[in-house]
């Protein structure tokens, strides 16, 4: 037997897990003293970069003359695409993003050049000195100018459940429309940044990434360098959100090639309007759709086409759009469904992963069709939604073969339909708009069903390292990163419940290549699930050892000993936890393990369309309040009621602060975050001055934020679930409610509102509306 083997999880009383803990960088936030990499200590000698970018959306590249730039004040060094010893490109999959632009320019202000000079300034002001004519070509720039061109980046890909066709033909009412759903900009508080430092035989790079493996692997095929020749380290983000999922390595690649060229300190920080205009965003959608329903607004057949703007290359808009895929359902049965997706390619910067993954872009779809439902029969939007529910039984089947059989949504709605008030507030809402003429009420309460697991399986899989010295004190490491979100916390916990010590005898580190290898992102909200159960892994090793230990050392049966409150109990005595660490250390026993994980149950079969890509789902809903006013488009949200599903949340606190702020964003993306390019694919919108965040008065006064009382039914970390992207599409539900204030002027109409619903957006919808 194990010595393990007699510890269930429903015999522990968890003393850390599960226990409101506050972020373990919260005081250092607070207080400005927690370290970012543009706050560490510069090395004596360290060069300062500026990237250069391109005039033109597209065209081939007839000349760069740097000569002025080389001869500026300060200038070290000028890098191009001919200074990169080995493959120029920093692309994660398809090896189509090229660190330095040399023959065709795809997009404007792509990278041409980068100036190295002793100062950030002097590097800038050399930048402006360059000398480019690119010989231009055309430029699509939307994503319904790619689709009339038929300009796709990939093939198209498509889910059928049933015959969907057949299903319209025969449905008994149909309607059908189109979405246009914006992007957004991740306007993390810290911009893209890193720091290389010259190494013997390498070099060790601070990046602000969510994926310091991958930097790593990029930068040794840049530099045709072993990996084990390159490090990368990532204390904490500030802020990420997807941004530096995969975007952080062009400008890891150019600091460390810095770095490799002139034997001294490089960094580069990129300012707000270049980080803008050089980084990817959340992908624009448009949804082609048309659904088939009966008088009781249940659903029939269903078809929608999902076209993306992916930019210029292909980044992970792959997985992205298969996320919207998977997601084109989001609560909702379909008996008979058609789903395509168009990977449309741009002359914009290359989109890529953003907190939700495409999913959010695909439940809008499915959400309009909800609302166009309910305007088209007069029901109520919430009973649309709730007829059209995952069920028991044969109702269970999602457009991809998998069976939906952890749903908790219809005892979850039901909960915040009571909490909320709904029926009373809608009634409140109709008399209100009776009553007024030039202010509306809307009132939406929206459901979220978001999987879990990445879709690509190979990047299911964890690795954590465990010391403990022989003072009973505790190094922990893992390949997860810590952007804010609170995972260097909550794995913490973890580790110091399998000890039964206090977390604050927990040591924290910094991720880093050279000590967990080969580690997949931090994103798809599987960062505690993930990292959690290898750190986990790695403590039983160890605990199991000192169990042994201990019970050769004191004669006493394995089931008699546990640890708690700092003590391991041998029976009914007891010694500290330190003092078992000394005495197994003095016998020679290892106190150091590595832990790892691979998520079960999960599979694709990517030519049938069919399988298991989540191990399960999280589950969530929100009621939210808005008032319009119809002659300017202005809106303000009134109250928000969210309730969700954590399982059995490793961190109560934190897990709300995740799903406010999730809720926050996705309203900001639906109602006032605009990306707007001109005809020659300039972006508009690059700053805080033109693009336009929810700040702290844009959060409803009146805001209500409960977790759902629920065990997870996998065997995931202390019976949690995943929490970081799920909240996010929350902010569907004030989307929804503004267009219910809008159908108040004209019932029965359908509501021509576009997203983002800004005040432009909802004039021009209110006015459509009030047109006879």
């Amino acid at each position: 037997m194990s010595a393990l083997d007699h510890i269930t999880e429903t015999e522990v009383q968890t003393r850390t897990v599960h226990v409101p803990t506050i972020h373990d960088s919260a005081a250092r936030q607070v207080s400005g003293t927690a370290v970012y990499v543009d706050d560490m200590r510069e090395p004596e000698g360290t060069l300062h970069i500026a990237p250069g970018g391109a005039p033109v959306a597209h065209g081939r590249i007839k000349r760069v003359n740097l000569d002025a730039v080389r001869k500026a004040p300060g200038v070290v060094r000028v890098l191009t695409a001919a200074d990169i010893p080995g493959k120029n490109d920093c692309s994660p999959v398809k090896g189509d993003d090229p660190i330095f632009a040399d023959t065709v320019v795809d997009f404007r202000e792509q990278v041409l050049f980068a100036v190295i000079a002793e100062t950030r300034d002097a590097a800038r002001r050399a930048v402006q000195l360059a000398k480019i004519e690119i010989d231009p070509e055309p430029a699509y720039i939307t994503v319904d100018q790619a689709v009339e061109a038929q300009h796709r980046l990939m093939p198209d890909y498509v889910f059928r459940k049933g015959d969907s066709k057949a299903a319209i033909e025969a449905g008994p009412r149909r309607l059908s429309g189109t979405l246009h759903i914006g992007g957004q900009d991740h306007f993390y508080l810290e911009g893209q940044v890193a720091l290389a430092l010259p190494g013997e035989d390498g070099v060790f790079v601070h990046s602000s990434s969510q994926h310091p493996s991958e930097v790593q692997a990029i930068i040794a095929k840049m530099l045709e360098l072993p990996q084990a020749s390159v490090t990368v380290e990532v204390r904490r983000m500030g802020g990420g959100f997807g941004g530096k999922e995969t975007q952080a390595a062009q400008w890891a690649c150019i600091a460390a090639l810095g770095t490799w060229l002139t034997g001294r300190p490089c960094k580069i920080r990129l300012d707000r309007d270049d980080d803008m205009c050089m980084t990817g965003k959340r992908h624009d959608f448009r949804a082609d759709y048309e659904v088939a329903y009966d008088d009781q607004g249940n659903l029939r057949g269903y078809e929608v086409t999902l076209a993306a703007r992916c930019g210029y290359s292909a980044d992970v808009s792959s997985a992205i759009c298969d996320r919207a895929m998977y997601h084109s359902d989001n609560a909702y049965y379909l008996p008979a469904a058609t789903i395509v997706s168009k990977r449309m390619k741009t002359h914009t910067v290359s989109n890529t992963a953003f907190r939700g993954f495409g999913g959010p872009q695909g439940m809008m779809g499915i959400e309009r069709v909800m609302d166009a439902i309910a305007w088209a029969t007069g029901l109520d939007p919430l009973d649309v939604r709730k007829h059209n529910l995952y069920g028991d039984g044969d109702r269970d089947l999602t457009p991809y073969g998998m069976h939906v059989t952890d749903n908790v949504l219809p005892e979850l709605i039901e909960s915040l339909e009571r909490s909320s008030e709904y029926r009373k507030r809608r009634k409140a809402v109709a008399a209100f708009n009776k009553d007024n003429r030039f202010l509306k009420r809307g009132l939406a309460l929206t459901p979220v069903k978001f999987g879990i697991s990445f879709t690509n399986v190979m990047l299911n899989q964890a690795g954590a390292l465990v010391h403990i010295y022989h003072d009973g004190t505790v190094h922990l490491n893992h390949g997860g990163t810590e952007m804010g979100q609170g995972l260097f916390t909550k794995v913490a916990q973890v580790v110091a419940e399998e000890f039964g010590i206090d977390l604050d005898r927990v040591r924290i580190t910094a991720t880093v290549t050279d000590k967990v290898p080969n580690a997949s992102a931090t994103a798809a909200s599987s960062g505690s699930d993930l990292n959690g159960m290898a750190a986990q892994a790695a403590a039983r090793t160890i605990k199991t050892r000192l169990i042994e230990f201990a019970a050769a050392e004191f004669n006493v049966p394995v089931d008699q000993i546990s640890f708690r409150e700092n003590r391991v109990f041998l029976g009914k005595p007891s010694i500290s936890f330190q003092e078992l660490a000394d005495r197994a250390w003095k016998g020679r026993i290892s106190l150091s393990s590595t832990g790892f994980y691979r998520t079960p149950k999960i599979h694709w079969d990517r030519e049938k369309a069919t399988g298991r890509p989540f191990y399960y789902f999280a589950y969530g809903a929100a009621c939210s309040e808005v008032i319009v006013d119809v002659t300017t488009g202005e809106m303000r949200l009134l109250r928000a009621d969210l309730l969700h599903d954590v399982g059995r949340s490793l961190n109560p606190a934190i897990d709300l602060g995740q799903i406010e702020g999730g809720f926050v964003q996705g309203m900001g993306w639906l109602t006032m975050e605009e990306l707007v390019f001109d005809g020659e694919g300039r972006l508009i919108t690059h700053a805080p001055s033109t693009y336009k965040i929810p700040c702290s008065s844009d959060v409803p006064a009146d805001l209500r934020v409960a977790l759902f009382h629920n065990t997870n039914r996998e065997e995931t970390i202390f019976r949690s679930k995943a929490v970081g992207e799920p909240p996010l599409m929350l902010g569907i539900s004030v989307f929804a409610a503004i267009a219910d204030a809008l159908h108040s002027l004209a019932p029965g109409k359908p509501v021509p509102l576009d997203a983002p619903a800004t005040a432009e957006s909802i004039l021009r919808a209110a006015q459509a509306l009030m047109k006879p």
